[in-house]
């Protein structure tokens, strides 16, 4: 079906990574908000963790928008979807404007996903210590590609209002629309994978609220919507499920302080092929509820092995659930769960449950960074051999000893280099450190609903013959 996409919409860019994006993103929202808009919020890359963020700010959840992991067709058709009931979109960029998975393409870039969408680029610049110069920095970037509509510049961390006064008087290729001071006091935290997620503990609603005051105090909000509302229409080819599919199993979801980090597009696919998404939290939940199978994401167990190891009950359940032939999908923390035990940097080892015989070990420095497409080579929970799916890694930590299992994965970087064997296999256990993002492969959670349909059949058939 033939549509258009007429959204009123905006890319929130960076000359680079650490400009302030998320910030700015946050503020705007916060501040459109208060001024009665429904907002759809969108996050170009792989980051699980400035859309906690968003999601503050917004009150909605936001999406990922990957040119690379996704394809042109899975960004229009996430973007369309999930901004179908808002007044405006923004989408906050990745890295600087031009950065993504290639040096000498925008592949997997912020730059892509605007041309991709037709939305307009609001330029965030460091302005401290800026006068003129911020011309001849807002030239480049429009010259650099004349098919990207470079509309407007905020300026960040600028000095006072005086300051910001005399950039608004720079004869800029491109006009500022505002900008926001440094606020050190308001700064979000950040960890060793960056921001820490949004909860009210790490960021309070005051923190947010304050960003959004500072936006409607220093930023043109009216210059902003208007930008957003002269984005032009977009053709879009849809063939998309907007409803969920009739329930034909029960997934639980790990979801708390140690495992949150989902693709929202997966959890859709996911309910599109007929799974009811059941959260639990493995830090606080005595028991497992009542499910077909298992879905334990990334996130950060290794900050919350204390609390992970005290819950013996919940350890124990989902051992058993494994063992019983129950079907589980891990990625990354979730792996890391499934292990034996977590050790962290200071050496402490917490148990865990067990399920594969290896030690999660934090190190101090990256493990892995990067995107990775692979291809299955046996049946798994994912489905057949000869499906290619593309994922991202970001981690501290390796196991060890190497589980010595079958392995479901070839996976090969972006880059090129060796393939590698990944994604660990035992009974209807599969375990990775890949993020895997669907987008493209939507075979995936249907094999994924099916199998654990299946398996859990077949556990209850067990269960009544042994009887």
């Amino acid at each position: 079906m033939k549509q258009s996409i007429t959204m009123p919409r905006l890319l929130i860019g960076g000359t680079a990574s650490g400009i302030g994006k998320t910030t700015v993103t946050v503020a705007l929202a916060a501040a459109l908000r208060r001024r009665g808009l429904r907002l759809a919020l969108f996050k170009c890359g792989p980051d699980y963790l400035d859309p906690t963020y968003h999601a503050r700010a917004a009150g909605v959840v936001s999406h990922n928008l990957d040119g690379w992991m996704m394809g042109r067709d899975g960004v229009i058709n996430t973007f369309a979807r999930a901004s179908q009931e808002a007044d405006l979109a923004l989408i906050e960029g990745v890295m600087g404007l031009f950065d993504g998975a290639a040096p000498d393409s925008d592949i997997g870039s912020s730059a892509e996903i605007a041309k991709w969408l037709g939305a307009p680029v609001l330029l965030v610049i460091d302005a401290g210590g800026l006068a003129r110069t911020l011309a001849a920095t807002v030239l480049g970037f429009k010259n650099f590609d004349p098919e990207l509509n470079l509309a407007g510049v905020i300026c960040n961390r600028v000095g006072s209002r005086g300051h910001l006064d005399l950039l608004r008087q720079v004869p800029s290729p491109a006009p500022v629309m505002g900008g926001l001071p440094r606020h050190p006091e308001q700064a979000f935290p950040e960890r060793h994978l960056g921001l820490l997620t949004a909860s009210e503990q790490a960021v309070p609603q005051e923190s947010i609220a304050a960003w959004g005051k500072l936006a409607a105090d220093w930023c043109d909000l009216e210059a902003i919507e208007l930008l957003a509302r002269a984005a032009p229409a977009v053709p879009w080819s849809t063939d998309f499920r907007l409803d969920a599919a009739r329930p034909r199993c029960r997934i639980g979801l790990a979801h708390d302080d140690a495992f949150h980090f989902y693709y929202e597009e997966n959890l859709r696919l996911l309910r599109a092929a007929g799974a009811e998404l059941v959260p639990f939290s493995p830090i606080s939940d005595d028991h497992l509820p009542a499910v077909d199978g298992l879905y334990i994401g990334g996130g950060y167990p290794e900050l919350h092995g204390a609390a992970l190891a005290a819950n013996r009950t919940m350890r124990a359940e989902i051992a058993r659930f494994a063992t019983a032939g129950g079907t589980i999908y891990a990625e990354c923390g979730g792996l890391m769960y499934l292990c034996q035990e977590i050790v962290n940097l200071e050496g402490e080892r917490y148990p865990m449950v067990g399920v594969i015989g290896s030690r999660a070990v934090m190190r101090p420095r990256l493990q892995a960074l990067g995107y990775v497409e692979a291809l299955t080579t046996r049946p798994s929970p994912l489905g057949g051999a000869g499906a290619t799916i593309r994922g991202h890694q970001f981690r501290y930590s390796e196991l060890e000893p190497m589980p010595q299992l079958p392995c479901v994965y070839q996976a090969r970087k972006r880059r090129g280099g060796t393939a590698i064997a990944e994604g660990y296999l035992i009974g209807n256990v599969l375990a990775s450190y890949i993020h895997m993002h669907w987008a493209r492969s939507p075979e995936i959670p249907r094999a994924l609903v099916a199998h654990c349909s299946d398996s859990s059949n077949a556990r209850r058939e067990h269960l009544t013959n042994g009887r």
